[in-house]
């Protein structure tokens, strides 16, 4: 048996899209909203199954991760997230890589020697890495407004990620996965299912206006602090207004708030463009995770708000 573990954002699913275009079985999946990432817990194997994990951090499902090798089962781990000591197993391939401008899409990318680029660009534009996108997408021969759709495309597909629970979002991301499998391009899936397209580009524009009427809460020189409403639309948002500001404002980091289902908060936090360092460990303070240049918080308590805020002012001088 195939069982499929990735992230449910742009990343997570642009990097299933192309192993699978490489490598087509059929698979279970398992994933979930954005910030639903101990997905090896969920996971049942038997001896000699194969489980492909995408852009899910490995020091989250170490645990679950050592069960299932001791089990028999083959595990193929790729990811960008901290990982702290890779465990080495006679049954586990890695290919992890946590430099700053790197993703799972683009590691998928180099794996199977650029045969879907389109796919990789588009899960870099997601994970709002402009530049790498870009000077992949050299490769690809698209053309600026083509380019453009794949941006569009892959900032959206990782927008629809983000939520507390599926019922947030538009598409759960196993579903969105299934809508755009076997498209071997970006642009194919625009043009055969421009109704979900539209759908997405919607409700993007929607929310990031709704977030645009948000005034910060802290702000410094190189820092500001969101606290957003107790909205669906919040939650679908926090992602990727983080990114949006953070392109505006590149040598500022930000952090955005807003309130999840266990009665505290959940944060993103993103650094500076300008230095891409410092998420993945301030978020690690508050039992959270994630990468240098993009990290966040599952659950903190509305007591250690002000404790939360200190700390990232001070990572961020």
């Amino acid at each position: 048996m195939n069982i499929d573990v990735f992230n449910g954002d742009a990343d997570g699913i642009c990097a299933l899209l192309q192993l699978r275009l490489a490598f087509p079985v059929e698979s279970t999946l398992i994933t979930g909203v954005k910030r639903d990432i101990e997905l090896l817990t969920r996971v049942s194997a038997q001896p000699d199954d194969q489980v492909v994990v995408l852009d899910v951090s490995l020091d989250k499902n170490r645990s679950a991760l050592s069960e299932l090798l001791n089990q028999g089962v083959r595990v193929f781990y790729m990811d960008h997230h901290y990982a702290g000591e890779i465990p080495v197993h006679p049954g586990l391939t890695t290919h992890i890589n946590t430099e700053a401008n790197i993703c799972t899409s683009l590691l998928m990318n180099a794996h199977l020697g650029q045969r879907f680029t389109a796919w990789a660009v588009a899960g870099a534009f997601g994970d709002n890495l402009d530049d790498a996108a870009l000077l992949v997408s050299q490769s690809s021969n698209l053309t600026a407004r083509e380019l453009l759709k794949v941006k569009q495309l892959g900032i959206c597909i990782n927008y629809n990620a983000y939520g507390s629970c599926v019922d947030d979002l538009y598409f759960s991301p196993d579903a969105l996965y299934r809508q755009m499998a076997g498209y071997a391009s970006p642009l194919d899936f625009i043009a055969d299912k421009a109704e979900i397209y539209r759908q997405l580009l919607d409700g993007y524009a929607g929310d990031m206006n709704l977030a645009e009427k948000v005034n910060a809460e802290y702000q410094t020189d190189t820092t500001a602090v969101f606290i957003l409403p107790d909205e669906k639309w919040a939650r679908r948002v926090s992602g990727v207004w983080g990114n949006e500001l953070c392109n505006r404002y590149p040598d500022r980091a930000h952090a955005i708030i807003s309130n999840n289902q266990q009665g505290g908060y959940q944060v993103s936090v993103r650094a500076p463009l300008s230095k891409k360092i410092g998420a993945d460990g301030l978020c690690a303070t508050f039992f959270g995770g994630g990468r240098k240049a993009a990290a966040g918080v599952n659950h903190l308590p509305y007591e250690q708000l002000n404790n939360f805020v200190a700390a990232f002012q001070a990572q961020y001088p």
